[in-house]
């Protein structure tokens, strides 16, 4: 129904700006013409600010030895084939990328298309998403000479004196569904089926009419499929050995990941996760420890990673500093034999009356003198430098650099990732100001 039958006929209103230019003609205006052909001499390197962080990792990246990573490289001299892309290009682009929060190889590769500085970092070599995936989990033992490389260029500025450490744990979401983890009754079935699998694809593939290169991923995807769940049934006595003795018989692994374990999150809720661990220097915010479990709590993982730190650094920690859930008292025995002064708050005991500082009679003389320390006032002000220090730090692993989730499974392969994750942090407290 127009206006007109509505309301009645009226006169017809018109703006007297619009009667003059439509007097004078049609409008003129810039439209655009994208098939115009355009010439800019221009390079990568000029669209690059002079003062853009990729500059700075770049500068770290030229400094490190990667002989590690290339002594991996097929591609040789006077053999055939094809050249290898430079480690350099492929270490810059992760560490910059981690930096900046991105966590999947197919989001980099997009960005080595889209983006100047990730562009300017592969300076006209062409990667995929495959090869960045496979760089980033695939070479665990050169990641870890890398990390400690970066903590030599970090304790020659001066950013590092371990007079003072804290520890950290910080439960990742896993790359395993919950619904993938069974029981040893469906996990024995599950390979059952997947060697049958595996038999009936050699048989179509020998039958079949299919091409040798489709046969070969057919078959390469069953074996891996036996792979994981036969790992999956071999995981389930230590995941048993993990829980309490009545509830061991409904232990579970995932078919998917059979190193992930359903841990307790921080919102209460219960779902596959590994338990990864960080060691910070409470001076400089310098991440100077890297660890994983898949177990569900931190007893027990304060030695292993001050042996992790002493290797990397070649020093000793003076004071240790971490959350109750790790105060197992045979470590702080060890670790104060050791010249390692820690500081912890002793658990509170369930029964009622009982003072937790208070030596008890089969406390060591290590252990009771850890509990009398703890009631100082002195070691309750260095015990408050771990919230600002281990826990912020982890707080900005999980937010700004892409440790909200995993995207890759089995201990390993997961340790690879929470390595370039703290590789990144630590060469962005190297670039700030």
């Amino acid at each position: 129904m127009s206006t007109s039958d509505m309301f009645g006929s009226s006169p017809e209103i018109r703006d007297p700006r619009t009667s003059e230019a439509s007097s004078s003609g049609a409008a003129r205006l810039l439209r655009p013409d994208r098939h115009q052909m355009r010439f800019v001499p221009t390079s990568l390197d000029a669209l690059v600010e002079e003062d853009h962080r990729v500059r700075g990792v770049w500068s770290v990246v030229e400094k490190l030895d990667l002989t590690a990573f290339e002594d991996r490289v097929a591609a040789r001299d006077h053999t055939a084939g094809r050249a290898a892309i430079d480690p350099r290009i492929l270490v810059g682009l992760w560490l910059y990328g981690t930096g900046e929060g991105v966590g999947s190889a197919r989001e980099l590769a997009r960005l080595c298309e889209e983006h100047n500085a990730y562009r300017w970092i592969c300076g006209g070599v062409g990667v995929n998403h495959h090869t960045l995936s496979d760089f980033r989990v695939g070479h665990g033992n050169a990641l870890d000479d890398l990390m400690t490389q970066v903590l030599a260029v970090l304790t020659h500025e001066g950013m590092v004196d371990l007079k003072r450490v804290a520890q950290d744990g910080m439960k990742i979401r896993a790359s395993a569904g919950a619904a993938s983890f069974r029981r040893q009754p469906s996990l024995e079935k599950c390979v059952e089926e997947a060697r049958r699998h595996l038999e009936e694809i050699k048989r179509e593939n020998l039958e079949g009419d299919v091409s040798t290169r489709q046969a070969a991923r057919r078959e390469s995807a069953a074996q891996e499929r036996l792979k994981r769940v036969e790992k999956a049934l071999a995981e389930l006595p230590k995941a048993r050995e993990a829980k309490r003795p009545k509830a061991r018989p409904e232990s579970r692994v995932s078919t998917t990941d059979p190193d992930a374990r359903v841990m307790r999150m921080g919102d209460g809720g219960y779902r596959p996760a590994y338990n990864a661990q960080f060691a910070t220097d409470t001076q400089n915010r310098v991440i100077v420890g890297v660890g994983v479990t898949n177990q569900g709590n931190d007893y027990g993982q304060m030695p292993p990673m001050i042996q992790n730190i002493q290797r990397r650094t070649g020093q000793t920690v003076e004071e240790y500093l971490a959350d109750g859930s790790f105060a197992k008292k045979e470590d702080i025995q060890k670790l104060t034999e050791e010249g390692v002064t820690v500081y912890a708050p002793p658990q509170v005991s369930k029964k009622e009356g009982v003072n937790p500082y208070d030596p008890r009679q089969r406390d060591s003389a290590e252990v009771a003198a850890w509990r009398k320390r703890m009631a100082t006032e002195v070691a309750k002000e260095i015990y408050k430098e771990r919230a600002s220090t281990a826990e912020t730090t982890n707080a900005d692993l999980r937010i700004h650099r892409a440790l909200d989730r995993l995207q890759v499974r089995t201990l390993p392969k997961v340790l690879s990732v929470l390595l370039w994750s703290a590789l990144a942090y630590n060469v962005l407290r190297l670039l700030a100001p």
